[in-house]
């Protein structure tokens, strides 16, 4: 029996990889650009949008946390569950998943307020690309996807005590997480344009419900793909 090389194997996690999320990036890439348009064009979806900008400028990182908790970790968790998917313990992985998803939350807010202050709140052109280019070539391929991939590897075992470093390998590098970046480009990227054409107290919010959105899609397409 032939065995595959590394390379092989990495060819294939990141085609498999793009086919799974090829309808999720395009629903995706849609919802955000209706966002963009319900922004600009209707005054309904404007003051849904000032109701959340002013919520997140009062609360600060309290609503980071929380929003992001809830959105990006217990509202999916909760749909898995209703969809069938049984985890060998849902009560620690809700809580995890939550906490985990909080303190993202708090990573990603800061991280927006750097973007701000190293290159400006202006929604020109130049700005917006330069800060997607940060996000997603700096922030998302050497921080924020590695860590991701890490976190969601630890559940995936369940979360183990002890001996899980021995999982995070170089096949884990190359494979898992060089595959998950690569995806996560040509989904997120659209919509991190999006994301920076809002102005600064809209972004992380705008973010959370993108994000909602997304695991609910992956969520009922996974649960489609098992039937």
């Amino acid at each position: 029996m032939k065995t595959m090389t590394l390379a092989q194997q990495l060819k294939i996690d990141i085609f498999t990889a793009l086919r799974q999320n090829a309808k999720p990036g395009v629903a995706l890439q849609c919802f955000a650009l209706l966002i963009a348009v319900s922004y600009f064009y209707w005054p309904d979806a404007q003051r849904l949008f000032s109701a959340l900008a002013a919520m997140k400028a009062e609360f600060g990182w309290v609503y980071s946390a929380i929003a992001t908790a809830l959105f990006g970790g217990v509202i999916p968790v909760l749909l898995l569950r209703t969809l069938g998917y049984q985890a060998a313990d849902f009560g620690i992985e809700l809580v995890c998943v939550a906490l985990f998803w909080a303190y993202k939350g708090v990573e990603v807010d800061l991280f927006y307020q750097l973007q701000s202050w190293l290159f400006g709140s202006k929604l020109d052109v130049a700005t917006v690309v330069t800060k997607v280019v940060v996000d997603q070539f700096i922030y998302s391929a050497f921080w924020s996807v590695p860590t991701i991939a890490v976190f969601y590897l630890w559940k995936d075992l369940g979360f183990p005590r002890h001996h899980f470093l021995k999982y995070i390998d170089k096949e884990f590098w190359l494979r898992r997480v060089f595959a998950m970046t690569i995806s996560n480009w040509l989904i997120w990227i659209p919509a991190v344009c999006v994301i920076y054409m809002m102005p600064a107290d809209l972004q992380l919010p705008l973010f959370n419900i993108v994000l909602l959105f997304f695991g609910m899609l992956v969520a009922v397409l996974s649960k489609n793909e098992r039937v």
